[in-house]
């Protein structure tokens, strides 16, 4: 019998993540199954209120009700940690989730805040305000994935945490065009002097050379999860530090089209993944320094 809760959120991360979808396929099949939900839930609460569909095709207007939209994802998200059986897919997915891996309401709360950020209008002034929205966002996600994963270390859910910081800036780096038609600039002030296009891409690179540190530390961490789960993170995390390599071999000029990786350099850095998990687990923990903390 089809257990139509994971059929969506299998559904959802086909759509919203080819990249993510193909890594995932690694995890044991309970693993799996409780990433591609979280995911969906993630997924859903950041359409809602962006105005897209898997994150792609932004509605016009998207702004408006959004603070009402927010209210709404607040009050399904708290009936689902609250342990009560939901109709929404989406939600039963994040009650399934949060349950089976006593994840603490305090993260999925996070999340939210993180989108309240946009839809406060928040600026980002210094690099410091951004890595907050960074964490909030994407950080948090890494958080609960290693819960998932059987993560409880708090040292050890710090590097998921740089994990996620490192995939979100290296995301704001890539989608600087996208983000300015939608009235949006993540890129803080203080990195920026005219906001012209050769200027908003010096500061990008600085945001992938932020981002390296941050993969840096996640390989350390990712010696300290199962060997299946490391595989998946360490194909995960070469995908998206080819997504820099692209933008800094591209130019300005890289923006013009949407930058991702093919079928075939996706498995070239899957079948690389192996040595990234073999150096996680012999390779000296490097300590964290200078990195963001992520709030208790």
């Amino acid at each position: 019998m089809t257990d139509t809760t994971i059929a969506h959120a299998e559904e959802s991360i086909a759509k919203g993540s080819k990249s993510f979808a193909a890594a995932a396929r690694i995890f044991d099949r309970r693993t799996r199954d409780d990433c591609v939900m979280l995911y969906a839930w993630c997924r859903h609460c950041d359409d809602v209120i962006d105005g897209q569909d898997h994150g792609m095709a932004q509605s016009e207007g998207f702004r408006q009700g959004q603070m009402q939209r927010l209210a709404d994802l607040r009050a399904k998200t708290a009936a689902a940690l609250a342990g009560e059986p939901q109709a929404d897919p989406v939600f039963e997915s994040l009650r399934r989730v949060a349950q089976r891996n006593a994840i603490p309401a305090l993260y999925p709360n996070q999340l939210l805040d993180g989108f309240a950020m946009d839809v406060e209008g928040r600026e980002y002034r210094t690099t410091d305000d951004l890595l907050d929205y960074c964490y909030h966002v994407a950080g948090v996600v890494g958080v609960m994935m290693a819960q998932i994963m059987g993560v409880r270390d708090p040292a050890v859910l710090d590097r998921a945490s740089d994990l996620g910081i490192g995939f979100q800036l290296t995301n704001i780096a890539r989608d600087v065009m996208e983000d300015a038609a939608a009235g949006r600039c993540y890129i803080p002030a203080d990195l920026l002097t005219t906001r012209d296009r050769d200027d908003l891409y010096r500061a990008a690179l600085q945001l992938l050379d932020m981002a390296e540190g941050y993969y840096d530390s996640a390989l350390t961490g990712m010696g300290q999860l199962p060997p299946r789960s490391a595989l998946a993170i360490a194909a995960a995390r070469r995908v998206y530090g080819a997504i820099g390599l692209k933008l800094r071999g591209g130019g300005p000029a890289a923006w013009d089209r949407r930058i991702s990786t093919t079928k075939a350099e996706k498995a070239a850095m899957f079948a690389a993944a192996p040595a990234d998990v073999a150096l996680s687990r012999v390779r000296k923990p490097k300590p964290r320094v200078g990195l963001y903390q992520r709030p208790s």
